[in-house]
């Protein structure tokens, strides 16, 4: 299956699970997870490309799926607040392309009650309200002054809103519509949607939500796309404030010269530059670079750590692989900087560069434009980590271990051997951890088995939806069993993993192993550095902490620094402290550490446990 980074990367879509719908009275059947959520497919009879541009076929289609969700939301009880706002939301878009402006108000506040996060719930029906009042109110009049109305309605609701909540929603909601176009909707049907249709002839209710959520941007955003962003450009630079950073305070640098004890920290993820670390690198003794196993323990040339291929097969190349040319990496680099400028909306040389681009870009375009962004993203995305986790820590000593995730629109398909070979490889990667004495792992990934069976729809494997669903949970299992029992085995190690950024329940979407209860793991969600959270980091019980996750800068590969976001980079915060911990007290247990990094952490307003380096260490030496 395919391993899903935390790196926050900027997108406009909602990935959406259906429930089948039942007949009768009986009692309504309890949701507790998302295998009880039935499966469902929709025979497609000619393309996808039709399917959006044509009103009749689109009505049709939007009449079977309108059905099934009320009939859903009739027959089940469903306890995941995430679910519930995915349903009513398309349901919430069926009613706008349709023009039923009430039934789409009441479906805007039956959203907002079911919001998780306070900015949320400011910022829910912003957009969709706003251009529900105009097209009641002031669409029919000359153009250019319904575009002033438009722009005086939005303008209006977001005086409304405080700012210092709201910020970060809406310069994302800016972000994403500005980079909007109807090329880029056609790239998504035309590379991700329409092989599938070809293969099958059908499907998923997944895919089925997006091409709602597709015609819905196109027919009510795309048309007011330029008013909508204008206006939201004046809202932002008009309040734009610089938020205080909390982290500065609570940070902790350890000194070269205490002479305390080094750490060996393992950077579980895509691999790393080792020639950014020099001096903080894991050095394996018995091997040497000659393309043999000098030591016996079964890796060829480990001398910083050990990697995966695509194929779950070893490889001495501990960095992921790109073909782009030095000069081809520094143009790449800028778009992705130019990336997250949009979202931030800062007006940097590369978000108008990357604006320039886009808008000349046709839909065959998009997918070869994305697909190498990934690549590079996946290139980047385990040295970015690597430098948060060792920041201001001297005695850190990097371990790497690499795995190799696909980073084509359609992904590489999913089969029982590769499950099998990965969950060998969970278990041999966290042997070989063992044997090399690391004390902290940092983990900016996560596997999800909705991630499974999107990967064999999109390769067209599985006769029906339910049968897709049985086959994605048998090949996830063999994964989640492996990587638990071997992290369980290693009760020696702190493992530290990202929550994820699909601002979901992990225990209900059933991530691994952000839903484990183990006294060796620690699961860190993401705020941003005024310590409020961010509208992407996912969340539940098994969330302990939350770390700053908002453009926090780090290395890339190379030596050249980038500021990112996402729960990738919250995590390695806290593992960086987890490392710190041990190096002034090597005899401290992974629980003990977890409950120093517990202990010295403090409430933000929404009563999330945000880490406080400075505190902890001092709690430790307190104790000593």
């Amino acid at each position: 299956m395919r391993r899903g980074l935390s790196v926050f990367l900027l997108w406009m879509l909602l990935l959406v699970r259906l429930s089948l719908s039942q007949e009768g009275e009986q009692a309504r059947k309890k949701i507790t997870g998302i295998d009880d959520l039935p499966r469902r497919s929709y025979e497609v009879s000619g393309t996808i490309t039709e399917l959006m541009t044509n009103d009749s076929i689109f009505a049709a289609f939007a009449a079977r799926l309108r059905t099934d969700v009320e009939n859903d939301l009739n027959a089940y009880e469903i306890e995941d607040r995430t679910t519930l706002r995915k349903f009513y939301g398309v349901l919430l878009n069926l009613e706008m392309l349709e023009g039923n402006y009430d039934d789409a108000l009441e479906l805007i506040e039956k959203i907002r009650t079911l919001q998780d996060k306070e900015a949320s719930r400011y910022t829910t029906g912003i957009l969709s309200g706003t251009i529900l009042a105009w097209h009641r109110n002031g669409e029919n009049v000359d153009r250019i002054e319904s575009r002033e109305f438009l722009a005086g309605l939005l303008t209006e609701r977001l005086q409304t809103l405080p700012w210092d909540i709201v910020q970060e929603s809406i310069e994302e909601i800016k972000g994403s519509t500005e980079i909007l176009s109807e090329n880029l909707i056609m790239s998504i049907v035309k590379g991700q949607f329409e092989p599938v249709v070809e293969q099958t002839g059908k499907v998923s209710t997944e895919i089925a939500y997006r091409i709602v959520n597709l015609r819905y941007a196109m027919n009510m955003i795309l048309p007011v796309k330029e008013t909508v962003v204008s206006t939201l450009d004046r809202y932002i630079a008009a309040h734009r404030v610089e938020k205080p950073d909390i982290w500065q305070e609570r940070s902790v640098e350890l000194d070269e010269s205490e002479g305390l004890t080094p750490v060996v920290i393992c950077i579980w993820d895509t691999g790393l530059d080792v020639g950014v670390f020099p001096g903080r690198l894991f050095e394996n003794d018995g091997e040497v670079v000659d393309g043999l196993d000098n030591d016996g323990n079964g890796f060829i040339d480990d001398i910083h750590g050990i990697a995966y291929d695509i194929e779950e097969e070893k490889t001495p190349e501990i960095l992921y692989p790109v073909e782009f040319t030095a000069v081809q990496l520094k143009a790449k680099v800028k778009l992705i900087k130019g990336l997250f400028d949009i979202q931030s909306s800062i007006n940097s040389e590369e978000a108008s560069a990357l604006r320039q681009k886009m808008s000349t870009m046709q839909p065959e375009d998009f997918n070869v434009f994305f697909e190498q962004l990934t690549r590079l993203a996946l290139h980047m995305h385990g040295t970015h980590v690597a430098g948060i986790a060792v920041e201001g820590n001297p005695y850190a000593r990097l371990l790497t271990v690499r795995f190799t995730t696909d980073y084509h629109m359609i992904p590489k398909v999913p089969t029982m051997e590769l499950s099998r070979k990965m969950a060998q490889n969970y278990t041999e990667t966290i042997e070989y951890m063992k044997s090399n004495g690391v004390r902290v792992v940092n983990m900016s990934w996560g596997g999800t088995v909705r991630g499974t069976e999107s990967d064999l729809e999109a390769n067209g494997v599985g006769e029906t939806a339910e049968e897709r669903a049985r086959l994605a949970r048998e090949m996830f299992d063999i994964e989640k069993e492996a990587i638990y029992n071997a992290m369980k085995e290693a009760s020696g190690i702190l493992f530290v993993n990202a929550a994820g950024n699909d601002n979901d329940n992990v225990s209900f979407a059933d991530y691994y192993p952000a839903s484990f209860d183990l006294s060796n793991l620690l699961v860190v969600g993401a705020v941003d550095k005024a310590g409020d959270v961010t509208s992407f980091t996912s969340f539940g019980p098994t969330v302990d902490v939350y770390g700053n996750g908002y453009e926090v800068e780090s290395y890339l590969p190379g030596g050249e620094r980038l500021a990112a976001s996402g729960t990738s980079a919250s995590s390695p915060n806290a593992a960086n402290l987890a490392a710190k911990l041990l190096a002034i007290d090597p005899s401290l247990t992974p629980p003990e550490v977890i409950d120093l990094i517990k202990s010295g952490a403090s409430p933000n307003d929404e009563g999330l446990l945000l880490i406080n380096p400075k505190r902890s260490v001092d709690l430790l030496m307190a104790q000593k």
